[in-house]
């Protein structure tokens, strides 16, 4: 079941950081980079984040997320993270259809690890484009991606 979290409550910020952690050290692994801003993430960062945030629920444990910011016209992907024990079983597939139904017709931006094949290759299955790519730390590069 896909719902609304309030991450400014511990427990959920807790659950949040617990598959996050995990989630993005894969990522770190497949950039090479372990200076992902999310594997430090505190508690407090989550509760204080101004993003919003719809959670992948099974048996009220949270497996999966997407965070986002509404800005105008434009929805800003800021995380898409699947507990990696449940890695391609359609979870961040589910989220981003969620997502982009939610706010059908409207210009979505994401960015993500210029070596995260899985991941480009989920959102260019949505009709992302790839529109940059940018570099985070010497010689490590993330792409931005528009629909």
């Amino acid at each position: 079941m896909i719902r609304e979290i309030d991450h400014r409550n511990e427990s959920a910020a807790k659950a949040i950081q617990r598959i996050q952690r995990p989630a993005y050290l894969v990522e770190a692994e497949l950039m090479g980079f372990k200076g992902i801003p999310q594997l430090k993430e505190s508690i407090l960062e989550i509760q204080n984040s101004g993003e919003n945030f719809l959670g992948y629920l099974e048996h009220e444990r949270l497996m999966g997320f997407i965070s986002y910011k509404k800005e105008g016209n434009v929805v800003d992907i800021h995380r898409l993270v699947v507990d990696p024990e449940h890695f391609r079983k359609g979870i961040g597939r589910e989220l981003l259809t969620s997502l982009t139904k939610t706010f059908e017709g409207i210009e979505f931006i994401v960015s993500t690890g210029k070596a995260n094949k899985p991941a480009k290759n989920l959102y260019t299955s949505f009709g992302f484009t790839e529109s940059e790519d940018f570099e985070v730390a010497p010689g490590i590069f993330c792409t931005t991606l528009e629909k």
